[in-house]
């Protein structure tokens, strides 16, 4: 039987509103999926200082490194750059915002960094980088990684996981802190008031004002999951890892589809801003474009096992469900599984 996975982070709604918003939907879809399924919330270890979905995709994917997730390495292949035996970080260009008692980093999403003003901020950056021995390669606009060599015990957080929170409690810890900060320090200086940065402010986009290190993996880390891997709406990183363009994702449905993941991120961004309406508005687009196919497909008898995986900051959630499960018709459908 054909097994179909998909990963949608932030289709749980947060447990303080999601009476309200679970209320606000209309997904008669996603209800009878979510309702003749078999259902199982997943540990997560709020230690680690990533997203849940982070978590379990690492995981999934074979890029974990006790615990956390390691995808540099499996990113720079999927970039054209080669990790050479070494230890890398994926490092991201950032906004970090100085609000009056605490600082905060910016969704990248929302940066709308292009590649002209990518490529001279990094160039003017990664000779303080070299002078360190942490080369930095470029990847896009949006994606560069950093050499770690002494630094790889340094313990970092996903950029989602800290976007909007005091970035007190999400900054780069251990031995190598204190030297990052110094790097980051001068490179911060270099970017102030750079040409880039100028006509950035000028057409109203945030300056980019520092740099996130995250995600470090050894070289030896690659990705050991064998079916289709398609993404849509994710960040660079992650859809260069993928191993088939979304348009071209097998067709979970059809006689001989192979077993296949499909993760996509287009409610993340309106989760992250607490854009409630935004959101909702991203899930009845879900409904009409993916819940309902699947459900049809289902009902009309498909032999394919669906795993919806299912999360917000703090959480997440699988179902299960089968042409089988779908012909359970004395449950009712409702959208009640989405409540904590």
């Amino acid at each position: 039987m054909t097994q179909i996975t998909l990963v949608l982070p932030f289709a749980l709604p947060p447990a303080e509103l999601a009476p309200d918003l679970v209320r606000a939907l209309e997904a008669p879809a996603l209800s009878a999926l979510l309702s003749r399924a078999s259902c199982s919330a997943l540990p997560f270890d709020d230690n680690l200082r990533v997203l849940p979905h982070e978590s379990w995709l690492a995981q999934t994917l074979g890029l974990s490194a006790d615990g956390k997730p390691a995808f540099a390495a499996a990113a720079m292949r999927g970039f054209g750059l080669d990790p050479a035996g070494d230890s890398w970080f994926i490092i991201n260009p950032a906004h970090i915002d100085i609000a009056r008692n605490h600082l905060s980093i910016a969704d990248m999403r929302r940066l709308q960094l292009d590649d002209a003003h990518a490529r001279a901020l990094f160039d003017i950056a990664r000779p303080l980088f070299d002078e360190l021995g942490k080369t930095l390669l470029y990847g896009d606009a949006s994606t560069w990684f950093m050499r770690a060599g002494d630094w790889s015990a340094m313990q970092t957080a996903s950029p989602d996981a800290a976007a909007g929170m005091n970035l007190t409690d999400w900054l780069p810890t251990g031995p190598a802190a204190v030297e990052f900060r110094k790097l980051q320090n001068e490179v911060q200086m270099l970017w102030f008031e750079h040409a880039a940065n100028v006509e950035r402010e000028a057409r109203g986009l945030a300056a980019i004002n520092s740099f996130w290190p995250w995600a470090q993996a050894d070289a030896g880390a690659a990705i050991a999951f064998a079916p289709a891997f398609a993404t849509a709406s994710v960040p660079p990183w992650l859809s260069s890892m993928a191993n088939c363009p979304a348009p071209a994702l097998p067709n979970p449905f059809s006689g001989n589809a192979a077993d296949s993941m499909f993760v996509r991120g287009d409610l993340c961004e309106s989760a992250l801003a607490a854009d409630w309406s935004g959101w909702i508005g991203h899930m009845h687009r879900l409904e009409e474009t993916l819940f309902a196919p699947t459900l049809a497909a289902l009902m009309q008898g498909q032999n394919a096992t669906v795993r919806l995986v299912l999360g917000h900051r703090s959480a997440h959630k699988h179902f299960i469900t089968t042409k089988w499960a779908q012909r359970a018709f004395w449950r009712r459908a409702s959208l009640d599984r989405l409540l904590p």
